[in-house]
């Protein structure tokens, strides 16, 4: 019987680990320490012939990374013990003085000042009294000393404006984004309807302008829309072909043949060749 049940047993069923508790170091090693001479080994990338110093391996433009491990610092650190940034030393009691009672700023007694003169209220009371001359009002001044206070009792006086009851203090809220307007295009065809009007209104303007005086034409202008005569030589045909009617033609109608030859005999003076009929017509 022991031996069946300890063969039922299943052998991956253990007793459960306790966790493993690693210290300090482990989780936060030290920092890696600058290379020296002694911790060089055969084979290594900073391996040096000749003269080796450590101070050669503290420079970050010769030390070279070694594979499969993160490059070296150059800079050497304090030890362990030392610590980073400023120590504060405890000198108002720490935790127990702050709860244990209430510290309260105790304020500074300010100097009296002397307060200015209200020469204003001073010159009035003395054109009141009849006083005009510079000694009687020398004199008014030193029996009625009239100062101006620091507080102001202006603002205690002023009275609230009246606010509506249903009056709201704060920023407006932005209004929502129109997106229907958005995706119709409302604002394009706006936009196009405000340049038809535009245009609409400048052609208006053009068409009721008043042109003023009379445009005369100058020699220039004239000598522009001048066009040279030009003289028709008559065709030579041969007499037994004068009677012979041509047996095709090209144009449609008679008006368009009579304005096609128009078009050619005003052009006929600014074209070049032998016929003038252009470049590439000699005989």
């Amino acid at each position: 019987m022991p031996e069946t049940q300890s063969s039922r047993r299943d052998p991956r069923r253990r007793k459960k680990q306790q966790p493993v508790c690693r210290t300090v170091s482990q989780i936060c090693p030290p920092p890696r320490r600058p290379l020296t001479v002694a911790d060089i080994r055969p084979g290594m990338e900073n391996e040096r012939l000749g003269v080796v110093r450590d101070s050669m391996l503290q420079n970050p433009l010769i030390v070279k990374a070694e594979l499969g491990k993160p490059r070296e610092r150059s800079c050497s650190l304090p030890g362990i013990d030392f610590n980073y940034g400023l120590y504060t030393r405890g000198l108002d009691g720490g935790v127990p003085e702050a709860i244990g009672h209430w510290d309260v700023f105790k304020q500074h007694p300010t100097c009296p000042h002397e307060l200015t003169r209200n020469y204003i209220a001073m010159n009035r009371g003395a054109v009141k009294a009849g006083l005009v001359t510079a000694r009687e009002n020398f004199l008014y001044r030193q029996l009625n000393d009239i100062r101006i206070s620091d507080q102001d009792d202006r603002r205690v006086k002023r009275e609230v404006p009246p606010l509506p009851p249903n009056m709201t203090f704060g920023t407006l809220a932005r209004p929502s984004t129109p997106f229907f307007d958005l995706l119709q295009h409302r604002y394009q065809q706006l936009w196009v309807q405000e340049q038809k009007a535009t245009q609409k209104a400048i052609k208006l303007e053009k068409k009721h302008k008043v042109i003023l005086g009379k445009l005369y034409e100058t020699r220039s202008s004239q000598l522009r829309k001048y066009k040279p005569p030009v003289k028709l030589d008559a065709l030579w045909h041969m007499p037994h072909f004068q009677k012979v009617h041509p047996h095709l033609d090209t144009f449609p109608t008679e008006a368009d043949r009579q304005r096609a030859f128009q078009a050619h005999r005003e052009e006929h003076a600014v074209r070049q060749g032998t016929l003038r009929m252009g470049n590439y017509t000699h005989p």
